[in-house]
């Protein structure tokens, strides 16, 4: 499925291809990364570059997160509808961009661009182990809905997993909740 161009303050999200998975597969390679992520760390480039690619008949709409200003690919975000407005998101930050506030910033971008898509709830299935994802979803407003034990068989094992929910109408664009608005990616150079 296409994704589309979208940007915040920084940031610019534009759909994955193969000249971003280099960049990415720095943080698709590290274990640290990829410690809650469903599969195991990547082996190599060639890896990379599957994984990011789209494909036919594709699911999930996928994005490169993109640093405005050094236009370095530095994460990804996915959204996939479960059900008729019900979307599933997820969201990977290489760990040299963390803690500068790039992975709130673009998965606020991303809620705002599904809300304004139509888009009556949002969730996240996180690891219960997983604090960082949580703190985020949790300063974004997300509310936590429910536990699935054993619902995932990963490369550490069998898994729990939490689901964080957020309804539209939780997510006014004027909250400021760290949002800036969806603009278009030409906007934010």
């Amino acid at each position: 499925m296409n994704a589309e161009t979208f940007a915040s303050a920084r940031l610019i999200m534009r759909a994955p291809t193969a000249s971003d998975a280099p960049a990415l597969y720095e943080a698709y390679r590290d274990p640290r990364v990829m410690r809650f992520w469903s599969s195991a760390p990547h082996g190599s480039v060639a890896e990379t570059v599957d994984y990011v690619t789209p494909h036919a008949g594709d699911e999930w709409r996928q994005w490169v997160i993109v640093e405005a200003r050094t236009r370095r690919a530095i994460g990804t975000l996915a959204a996939g509808e479960r059900r008729r407005g019900v979307m599933e998101i997820g969201y990977l930050l290489a760990a040299n961009a963390s803690g500068q506030g790039y992975a709130r910033e673009a998965v606020a971008a991303l809620i705002d661009l599904l809300f304004a898509q139509g888009a009556r709830r949002i969730f996240a299935d996180t690891d219960p182990d997983n604090a960082r994802s949580i703190a985020l979803l949790v300063g974004l407003g997300f509310q936590r809905e429910g536990l699935l034990r054993a619902e995932w068989e990963t490369h550490i094992g069998v898994r729990d997993s939490v689901i964080w929910g957020l309804l539209r109408d939780e997510w006014p664009a004027s909250n400021n909740n760290g949002a800036t608005g969806v603009m278009p990616a030409a906007a934010s150079a």
